[in-house]
């Protein structure tokens, strides 16, 4: 498994190397020494403790979401079919604050995403079905929701595809500039 940087400050992409054969393919989604030499904390990986799955049709955007507080990080790929990912710099003080940055995840090369705390997530489905999949390092608690909208100007975020469904709760989403405000 190799390591590529982002330019976002703290993502890395995780690039695991499938063994293909007549069978089909078995590949490595996670290790645990690769993740904490990686971040240069030994027992990081401990840290995780939920694991949750989603499953969306082609053009379904979810987000852009993330948690107040002290945030969460988390793992996240693409098991089955492709995604564009998405990833917004919202932490206060980062060289990279504001900025977006998005990736292919896909069935195909496994790639899998580190998103430190204090970045927005969301993915718009490039396929028929597309299950992402998110390993989380702290319990869901909706008292910490944010969300900012997929379309909002100030971020101008290209999505590949028109948009065919999108939760009630991204549609109400709020601003960019509304969520700074909250940040400072």
């Amino acid at each position: 498994m190799r390591i590529e940087p982002s330019r976002l400050a703290g993502v890395a992409v995780f690039v695991p190397d499938p063994h293909r054969d007549e069978r089909g393919l078995f590949t490595r989604t996670f290790d645990a020494a690769i993740f904490d030499d990686w971040l240069g904390v030994p027992g990081a990986a401990a840290t995780f403790v939920q694991d949750s799955q989603s499953r969306s049709g082609r053009g379904v955007i979810r987000g852009l979401h993330g948690r107040r507080g002290r945030g969460e990080a988390k793992l996240v790929r693409c098991a089955n079919g492709a995604v564009h990912d998405v990833l917004v710099d919202a932490r206060p003080g980062s060289a990279t604050f504001g900025q977006h940055e998005s990736f292919l995840l896909d069935d195909n090369d496994f790639r899998h995403l580190y998103v430190p705390p204090g970045l927005l997530h969301g993915f718009q489905a490039l396929t028929r079905t597309a299950d992402v999949c998110y390993r989380i390092d702290r319990g869901h608690d909706p008292a910490e929701d944010v969300a900012v909208a997929h379309d909002d100007p100030d971020l101008a975020i290209r999505w590949p595809l028109p948009v065919t469904v999108i939760s009630e709760r991204d549609t109400t989403a709020g601003s960019w500039a509304g969520l700074i405000t909250q940040l400072h």
